[in-house]
């Protein structure tokens, strides 16, 4: 494991679980959860699960090493638009499990070289990516400028054209 040099540190309380309320020490977040109905909750509407916070601090995340990425590059990914989806489900060895697609969007990059800065920034960068490697399958949909779409799953190594 990777030892790290903390820059930022955020921290976040729940109470309650998947039913009750989670919010940062600082404020910044403050949400209120509900156990989806597929999972045999509620599914009470406009309320948060931990999927959907996990979804949105990697689009963002990964949104960031995208650009940072690019900026090393000479490139420009400011406009990407980065969507993660995060799936719940039953383990195979039990307990239940995630899986993550991030769709990247930005048809301002050509193709070959999207796909190229979405790999870097999943490989290099992004520590989200760091974290679910080896541990979740993670599966990108890339889509630039007027080439062929690129569609690859992570814990596989390949692309599908």
């Amino acid at each position: 494991m990777d030892k790290i040099e903390p820059v930022f540190t955020a921290t976040a309380t729940a109470i309650g679980g998947r039913n009750g309320h989670t919010e940062t020490t600082d404020g910044a977040i403050k949400a209120e959860l509900s156990l989806p109905k597929e999972l045999g909750g509620q599914g009470k509407v406009g309320l948060a699960t931990p999927e959907h916070l996990f979804a949105a601090g990697y689009a963002a995340c990964f949104g960031g090493a995208l650009d940072f990425v690019a900026k090393q590059r000479k490139s420009d990914a400011t406009k990407a638009k980065t969507t993660c989806a995060v799936s719940i489900g039953p383990r195979d060895g039990g307990g239940f499990g995630i899986a993550v697609k991030i769709r990247v969007e930005d048809t301002s990059i050509a193709q070959a070289e999207l796909h190229t800065l979405v790999r870097l920034a999943h490989e290099k960068i992004c520590p989200y990516s760091h974290a679910t490697r080896g541990n979740v399958e993670v599966a990108f949909e890339v889509m630039g400028a007027a080439e062929e779409n690129v569609v690859w799953k992570t814990e596989r190594e390949h692309c599908t054209h």
